[in-house]
């Protein structure tokens, strides 16, 4: 791969500053950052990692990964947390082997997990079953990255035997299991966080966060800190479909570290008018620090799930974006693997 360098105002989201750089690209990867007088700096775009969306289902934006990826990387977005819940309640597992090989086809960065719960309850007629032996093989393999929305909660608070292995092959294999308890408060809530979250003996234990416990449903705030203060980490969806981003969003204020954006459900013609970027300008515009918002949705989902995805740091894979702007975040590149991926609205190369 070439080397080239980029310049600008560099968001360093780690050390919460701002600051003219250099950055160095060589074979995908930054080589150096390289701070430069602001004299000699002779553009005002803004460089910071790519976004990240924490929990979507790309079966909703009736579109295959690869297609999914071209409208996703001019808005800024290099990775995904992506849970084939959808294909596989009708084609099973040979429906995740085919989202994981066609994202496989182009510089985008999706990160798939192991569907829980197919058919979602016992009560459905789906087309396929994914039991606890198929997770325990999914878990095994590096390109499934997590247990995927528990949404049988009845399920874990009852200790029911299947889905209590399913749990356990997550926990085993070092891999975080995504929650998805819509409602439970109190003690309920806490016995649900407990048990899917991995636990301290673990064999392969997880690095940081709360052991692996992540919940995309909440409605309230008020039940969101609930889950927050026994541990668990809130991702404020904001989709086609659920919109809980005004009722979440002052949240990020005081748990900057335990918060994440997502989508969930993303249909083609809102992801055409934009993704993360979006949440990101609308929570600097109710005043939440701009690194606050960063951390969001850049840097937590890398950290929580141990993402091969850069976070503009010397050695990291060269996934950036560059923007116009710190209110806006309107994208100007998109850069993953040191590719240059998207420009000015339109995508510039696909494989």
């Amino acid at each position: 791969m070439s080397s080239f360098s980029v310049s600008g105002n560099f968001v360093d989201v780690h050390q919460q500053r701002i600051y003219p750089v250099t950055i160095h690209i060589e074979n995908g990867k930054i080589k150096f950052i390289r701070e430069i007088p602001d004299s000699g700096l002779t553009t005002n775009d803004y460089i910071l990692p790519g976004f990240i969306d924490s929990h979507v289902h790309i079966e909703s934006s009736m579109l295959v990964p690869s297609q999914f990826a071209r409208l996703a990387v001019v808005h800024g977005t290099v990775a995904t947390i992506s849970d084939p819940h959808e294909i596989a309640n009708v084609c099973g597992m040979e429906g995740v082997e085919f989202m994981i090989e066609n994202g496989k086809t182009v510089p985008f960065k999706f990160n798939f997990g192991a569907p829980s719960c197919v058919p979602a309850t016992v009560f459905e007629t789906a087309g396929a079953e994914v039991n606890a032996a198929d997770i325990e093989r999914l878990m095994q393999r590096d390109d499934i990255k997590y247990l995927a929305e528990m949404m049988n909660f009845p399920g874990v608070l009852n200790a029911d035997e299947e889905v209590m292995k399913k749990i356990a092959a997550a926990h085993s294999n070092g891999k975080p299991v995504d929650g998805h308890a819509p409602g439970l408060r109190g003690e309920q809530a806490k016995i649900y966080i407990e048990r899917i979250s991995q636990p301290s003996d673990a064999k392969v234990p997880l690095a940081g966060g709360f052991r692996g416990a992540t919940d995309h449903e909440c409605f309230t705030k008020e039940e969101a800190l609930d889950k927050l203060q026994y541990g668990m980490k809130i991702l404020i969806r904001e989709g086609s479909a659920a919109k809980n981003f005004e009722a979440l969003i002052d949240l990020l204020h005081d748990w900057p570290e335990q918060i994440m954006f997502c989508s969930d459900d993303k249909h083609p013609d809102s992801l055409v008018l934009g993704h993360i970027n979006q949440l990101c300008a609308r929570a600097v515009a109710k005043g939440i620090d701009v690194f606050k918002v960063l951390r969001a949705a850049c840097v937590n989902p890398v950290e929580h799930y141990k993402l091969d995805v850069g976070l503009l740091r010397e050695g990291d894979t060269a996934d950036f974006i560059i923007v116009k702007d710190l209110e806006h975040f309107a994208v100007q590149e998109t850069y993953i693997n040191g590719e240059l991926v998207a420009k000015k609205g339109k995508v510039v190369t696909t494989k």
